[in-house]
């Protein structure tokens, strides 16, 4: 691994649990001065001595080399290490409160201290944030704090290390995440991470700060998602480790980026059905499923919140793009346009609705039904083209993804538009 000891940086940890600890020695080896900070004189002296005050695999052989080059100390006193810092990393705790908010005590007492230390300082003090807080954190409480020190720069620095592979997940990271509005703080200090040859992604404060806690939830739902499809197999004396094995060789669909990008609610012939056929199996193998159980309606609740955002235009004249569930396709089956619309005319709105590929009179069977059923006057809403909607209506609601050559009309248009595909809850474009 490259050494960076030409052109050192100097860092305050502050916090020796798992995250500083691990993130000072782990930095100190790739060549940065660090001082490990904490209240706590038993971890201080630990360090100091060359040990890991916790075992955690490969941390002690760090912390003692990191000592003995001379780039790892560490001290109780927030003065000496504010005197000659660079960059402070923020590792304090941040644990549950009984109503399940985060506990940033230890963060305001931290920071609270630094910004007492730093009078008469006459350098630039760039602060990152590594401890898992809620997005506005770093802006209500960190910011807020130095808000009257010109050299104070606030970052978002969010960690990614799993107690017993920490220093593994250092050295081999698969995301760095640095986030701020200010980008040669950004750039900073991401910087120190440069040894370890990974591009970091540069993100606003708020999106470091959302990142982490994305990554985290997505991890407990694959988890729980795993597990409750297992349980469900093994209930029907079903290999539950050949079917996620199998699951897994998808790496175009399942395992990829593949439906994960915010955008407007599921819908069509199979997505529905297999769900509700999963549940009620389910259930009647007497197998709680909440994860699987929830899915639907954690769907209808985002239609819902792109209906009400719809809604709240008023009574104007809405265009709506697109009628099919998704793009390319005539299936109208339990798409959530058509929901939308349901709802819509109950209110009185008034519109007029263009689909590229969708004639009412070509369309037959199941898929005649279904839309006739839900909206019975459909015919009397759509239209032939998409300049038709265009010249009519005062306002776009964009509800499946259009062509490059139907976006740029839509654009050209210069109509205000919802874009319920980019954003799924109505985000003006």
């Amino acid at each position: 691994m490259s050494s960076i000891t030409n052109n050192p940086t100097t860092i305050a940890v502050f916090g020796l649990g798992y995250v500083g600890c691990v993130t000072a020695a782990c930095l100190a080896n790739l060549g940065h001065k660090v001082i490990g900070v904490d209240t706590d004189p038993g971890k201080v002296a630990n360090v100091v001595k060359g040990e890991a005050p916790f075992y955690e695999p490969g941390l002690e052989a760090l912390v003692k080399s990191s000592v003995e080059r001379g780039l790892l100390t560490a001290t109780t006193s927030t003065a000496d290490a504010i005197a000659a810092a660079d960059i402070v990393l923020l590792c304090v705790g941040t644990p549950s409160e009984k109503t399940g908010n985060l506990g940033l005590d230890q963060l305001r007492r931290v920071v609270t201290n630094i910004n007492v230390k730093l009078a008469g300082r006459q350098k630039r003090l760039d602060v990152a944030v590594r401890s898992t807080v809620f997005p506005g954190t770093c802006e209500e409480i960190v910011e807020s704090v130095f808000a009257g020190n010109d050299l104070v720069r606030v970052v978002s620095n969010p960690e990614f290390l799993r107690e017993g592979t920490a220093v593994k997940d250092f050295r081999e990271p698969s995301i760095i995440v640095v986030g701020g509005s200010d980008p040669a703080a950004v750039e900073r200090v991401a910087g120190i991470y440069s040894p370890l040859g990974v591009p970091p992604c540069l993100v606003s404060l708020r999106t470091a700060e959302m990142i982490k806690y994305a990554c985290n939830a997505f991890h407990a739902v694959k988890i729980s998602f795993a597990n409750e499809i297992g349980a469900l197999a093994s209930r029907m004396n079903i290999s539950a480790e050949e079917v996620m094995d199998t699951l897994c060789q998808d790496d175009h669909l399942n395992i990829s980026k593949a439906y994960l990008k915010p955008g407007f609610a599921f819908g069509g012939s199979c997505l529905p059905k297999d769900l509700r056929a999963l549940n009620y199996r389910a259930s009647r193998l007497d197998i709680k499923l909440p994860m699987l159980c929830n899915v639907l309606a954690s769907n209808d609740e985002h239609l819902n919140r792109a209906i009400d955002a719809v809604a709240d235009l008023g009574n104007i004249k809405l265009g709506i793009f697109g009628l099919a569930f998704k793009e390319n396709t005539d299936d109208l089956r339990e798409s959530p346009v058509v929901t939308m619309l349901e709802y819509l005319i109950g209110k009185g709105r008034d519109m007029k609705v263009f689909d590229p590929h969708i004639q009412i009179d070509a369309i037959y069977g199941s898929n005649k039904n279904f839309i006739l059923n839900a909206v019975p006057h459909i015919g009397k809403l759509m239209v032939g083209g998409l300049e038709d909607m265009l010249g009519w209506a005062d306002h776009i609601v964009i509800a499946q993804k259009p062509s490059t050559a139907l976006a740029e009309a839509i654009r050209a248009s210069g109509k205000p538009v919802i874009d319920l595909v980019r954003s799924g809850t109505g985000q003006p474009v």
